[in-house]
């Protein structure tokens, strides 16, 4: 059978009829408000207009998290949602419509009628309800906000987020994007020495993150410290918003959540705190299937043919305005592997870690709710979240790394890397690690562990670090060490009395190490024969007086950083033409503001609404930065990097406090909010504010305090 293209030019579809579809009957928003009406619980808004949900029980009180954070992005939430339901792209069009495939390849809404009744626990069953419950009164309360098959939001449609985004992480998306290329881009594996893995690198911004935690042993004050510091995008769905989750059931957290999530992601409570970083192991194969000559619908495995499970979906893709056009799409399954691609180049299975599993959400909960390490790891252990670093730490001192993943069993012999014959039971593993095996640090004599997106192998200095020998290279466990790893564990490893000063300097540091990829491409630079134009000795001179910094006054940055980061990002690519690049930004910056030696915060700006200011960091910086822009304006905006912020300590006798930021402020879409932009003079500044955690000390700094529905 032929393959079609993924997404085919719409004009091929002469046979569709494109139509205004008509508007149905609207929901009864009575039945919504009704319902919403039965929750206990109580918004406090304190003066940054963070919201602190105290509700009578737990679903109380995600029904208020998902109010409250509708006010504050709704929009958001809602494309979130339609993602998740595989309707992006009668949104937003042909640019969504690999989303919606996705939803459908992936078989999610499978998964949650098979499991969602059975799998997840009666309590996050409820917390998911009420969450959808919350949305649902908000819209209905709003109706100027309500959209075209928005309503009923479900429980069911806040699990799907979780299966639909937890692997893009690891680079899911990208794995089945390689697939649809022109030609096939691996080999497929003989049964041989296997070799180190290569991670997939996340499209669009970049997704990183940093965490450490210092232990009493460490602290000059004997305080526990943890920094909970994700990168993350600064708009979207994967942009961070700062709640507080209180019920009188027990639940007591703080911390970062997504558009359309009802717990907290990373953060903390009043025993523990955890980060996550992203990771990168090797969770994803895909499989050559050999296809019967007879009918291309069936596939060999252990010597006998099976059919595959054959799907027509249907994706609808706006084209403009209220006109949408459906397409329709082949989607395959085996029994044996899992999704299936067919394409010219050949038929392809793909297995991933996590496949089937909906507890993804029921895990954070446990997190959530943990009160000493041991249930921490007892939450950790279900292995619903199938990637992601941790750092931890806790009221009684301990500080933890772990390098999380649900890291198949693999047999030896293959490159796990390549492609994989499809036609043995061999190759599909059907088991993971225990947590046990996994690479893990616990309360090293070091007295910190940190993780930067780097390799487990170096998670602290001396001993207590994992050995890289104890793991199969098919886990595929990275080794590289980005800048902030290095910096970390220069910083934290050369101070044997950490004050709580210096473990915030710490976190917002600013350099780049000498064992960097920019500092090695900052001396091929210097390496290179003098050139005869005068803007580029000129600007290999700033480079060679460079002290690594990208403080907002240095002036060497600029070009430094126009110069080097994408020459590092093409090593990648193997594109590297250092002279072209080296002259290209040179000349761009000498041609917008008339000099090379321009301040950092000139060129790197934060620029939310009327706000356009100069902020120092940079990519891969411990104060991470990512911008874009530079050869449209002149100018790098960010985009990413450095988002929510959360520093927690522990004093002596157990008592929590903690510190935080936001780039913006709790106000994400809302320009007319006075908490629009108000934290950004703070993160400018490198600057935290106080998380207040008792009710009392809430309502000390209290603006606002209402139920959801009687705000006014």
């Amino acid at each position: 059978m032929q393959s079609k293209p993924l997404f085919p030019v719409l004009a091929c579809f002469v046979l569709l009829i494109s139509c205004v579809s008509c508007q149905p009957t609207g929901p009864d928003l009575a039945v919504f408000i009704a319902a919403g009406d039965k929750y206990d619980v109580r918004v406090l808004r304190d003066v940054w207009g963070v919201p602190h949900i105290f509700g009578k029980t737990d679903g109380d009180t995600a029904f208020g998290l998902a109010y409250a954070h509708a006010e504050d992005d709704f929009d958001t939430i809602y494309k979130a949602l339609l993602a998740s339901r595989g309707q992006a792209a009668a949104l937003e069009g042909k640019e969504a419509a690999p989303i919606d495939y996705m939803v459908h390849l992936l078989r999610i809404w499978d998964t949650i009628a098979e499991k969602y009744h059975t799998d997840l626990s009666p309590g996050t069953r409820a917390i998911c309800q009420a969450y959808a419950a919350g949305l649902n009164y908000y819209v209905a309360l709003h109706p100027d906000e309500l959209k075209p098959g928005l309503l009923p939001v479900t429980g069911e449609d806040v699990v799907a987020g979780f299966i639909l985004k937890t692997p893009f992480f690891y680079g899911l998306d990208n794995a089945i994007q390689e697939l649809f290329a022109h030609e096939r881009k691996r080999e497929v594996s003989a049964k041989t020495a296997a070799r180190t893995a290569r991670g997939f690198l996340t499209r669009g911004h970049a997704l990183g993150s940093n965490t450490f935690a210092v232990a009493p042993s460490r602290s000059a004050d004997g305080k526990t410290r943890l920094n909970i510091n994700s990168h993350q995008p600064w708009e979207g769905p994967l942009a961070w918003y700062e709640a507080h989750l209180h019920s009188d059931e027990g639940w007591d957290c703080v911390g970062g959540v997504f558009p359309g999530t009802p717990i907290i992601l990373h953060g903390h409570n009043r025993h523990l705190g955890w980060a996550h970083t992203v990771n990168k192991p090797d969770l994803i194969n895909i499989y050559v299937l050999t296809m019967n000559p007879d009918n291309p619908n069936q596939y060999l495995f252990d010597g006998e043919w099976y059919d595959l499970e054959t799907r027509d979906v249907r994706i609808t893709v706006r084209i403009f305005g209220p006109i949408r056009w459906p397409v329709k799409r082949e989607c395959l399954w085996s029994k044996h592997h899992g999704p299936v691609v067919r394409q010219p180049h050949g038929t392809y299975a793909i297995r991933y870690a996590g496949m089937g599993e909906l507890r993804q959400v029921e895990q954070w909960y446990r997190m959530n709710k943990a009160q000493n390490l041991a249930e921490f790891q007892d939450a950790m252990r279900m292995r619903a979240i199938p990637s992601f670093n941790v750092g931890y730490a806790d009221e009684e001192g301990n500080i933890y790394y772990l390098y999380n993943a649900a890291m198949p069993i693999r047999v030896k012999g293959y490159d796990w890397q390549q492609y994989l014959p499809g036609d043995t039971s061999e190759t599909v593993w059907t088991a993971y690690l225990p947590l046990e095996r996994l690479p893990q640090v616990l309360n090293p004599p070091s007295g910190f562990i940190q993780n930067c997106n780097s390799s487990p192998f170096q998670t602290t200095v001396g001993p207590g670090n994992p050995k890289p020998e104890d793991f199969s290279p098919a886990c595929g466990i990275e080794t590289r060490m980005t800048n902030r790893a290095l910096r970390a564990l220069e910083l934290l490893g050369g101070d044997e009395s950490i004050t709580k000063e210096e473990f915030y300097t710490y976190k917002f540091d600013m350099k780049y190490s000498e064992k960097s990829a920019v500092a090695e491409v900052a001396r091929q630079i210097l390496a290179l024969p003098p050139s005869d134009d005068p803007v580029v000795r000129e600007a290999v001179e700033l480079i060679r007086a460079w002290d690594f910094s990208t403080d907002p006054e240095n002036t060497s940055a600029a070009i430094a950083l126009t110069v080097l980061e994408p020459l590092v990002r093409a090593r990648h690519r193997k594109e590297s033409d250092v002279m072209a690049m080296l002259t290209k930004k040179a000349h761009r910056l000498k041609e917008v503001y008339g000099q090379l030696d321009v301040p950092w915060r000139k060129v790197n700006r934060l620029r939310r609404g009327a706000v356009d200011v100069g902020l120092g960091g940079g990519p891969d910086i411990l104060h991470a930065v990512y911008g874009r822009g530079f050869d449209r304006d002149g100018r790098l905006t960010g985009v990413a990097g450095d988002c929510y912020v959360l520093i927690v300590e522990w004093d002596k006798d157990g008592n929590v406090s903690s510190e935080s930021i936001h780039q913006y402020g709790s106000a994400t879409l809302d320009e007319s909010s006075p908490h629009y932009a108000d934290q950004v003079p703070l993160f400018i500044d490198c600057k935290m504010k106080p998380v207040w955690f008792d009710e009392a000390d809430i309502r000390a700094h209290l603006e606002r305090e209402y139920r959801p529905g009687k705000e006014l």
